[in-house]
């Protein structure tokens, strides 16, 4: 099909090429559409003689015309590659380019020094915070309910909770970022009333988000011991911006590259047995 296009294309530019730069290929071809007019305003008989006569100008001008493309083939043939090339690179080139905001690659050395990670030590959760940490009015106000959420760190899946806890040490080491979890595993019900509040706190009904399962976490940032969640705070922005690169080198799946972005929450798709389609 591609090829298809690009000769109709080079087809049309060299007539009109032609039309521009030729004047007796121009004027053969006024006298075709006027010789064309007259044969079908006059006679029968007319239109006849101007037929026959079209047609031994026009044999006699395609002769004439063939023997100028042979006198100048080496120049056309070289004005043809030279119109030929840019979309013939651009062609070939077009499965190489990818946007850098949606490269979801890693370079080979961080996959390396995150894979010997995840196989080292077993990391262990940090200690319970405070439960008024997340009780305040500007908490509150950026994730309703967050109170009477699950913070076990042993309710999520051991794969995941070890992805998640490199997650937080790599921030903390590369970044200076404190992190911590405000909510893992989250029944259906407590699923089904979050969604109640409406799309902007989740659009996932139960049984169709990964907390059910204990394979997602939605996590935030501690400054000068108060919980920072709103990604307005260019601190926190810029936090989250970094965590999406670091939960994709732990092999976990970031929300804030979704449509609907949920910045802090981070999620292990793998397999799950009788479940049904899972979101976010």
């Amino acid at each position: 099909m591609w090829i298809a296009i690009v000769v109709v294309y080079f087809v049309g530019a060299c007539a009109l090429a032609a039309l521009l730069l030729l004047p007796s290929f121009r004027e053969g071809v006024v006298q075709r559409v006027t010789q064309w007019g007259r044969r079908l305003a006059g006679a029968q008989q007319n239109a006849q003689r101007a037929a026959t006569r079209n047609a031994l100008q026009g044999v006699a001008q395609a002769a004439s015309g063939t023997r100028w493309i042979q006198r100048n083939a080496i120049p056309l043939s070289i004005a043809l590659a030279l119109l030929a090339l840019p979309p013939i690179v651009v062609f070939s080139l077009r499965a190489l380019h990818t946007l850098d905001a949606y490269d979801d690659t890693s370079s080979t050395q961080a996959d390396s020094v995150v894979a010997t990670l995840l196989q080292g030590e077993q990391l262990v959760p940090p200690p319970p915070l405070p439960p008024e940490v997340f009780t305040t009015a500007e908490v509150e106000l950026v994730r309703p309910k967050l109170s009477t959420a699950d913070r076990r760190w042993d309710a999520l899946d051991a794969d995941f909770r070890q992805r998640l806890l490199l997650a937080y040490r790599l921030m903390r080491e590369e970044h200076g970022y404190e992190m911590v979890l405000i909510e893992g595993y989250r029944s259906p019900e407590r699923q089904n009333l979050l969604a109640s509040l409406g799309a902007h706190v989740t659009n996932a009904a139960a049984w169709q988000s990964y907390h059910q399962h204990g394979l997602a976490a939605d996590s935030a940032f501690m400054r000068d011991g108060k919980l920072v969640i709103s990604e307005r705070d260019p601190w926190a922005a810029k936090g989250y911006e970094l965590y999406g690169e670091v939960a994709q080198r732990v092999g976990l799946t970031w929300g804030g590259r979704w449509q609907n972005a949920d910045l802090g929450h981070v999620e292990l798709r793998k397999p799950i047995a009788s479940r049904p389609k899972v979101g976010s």
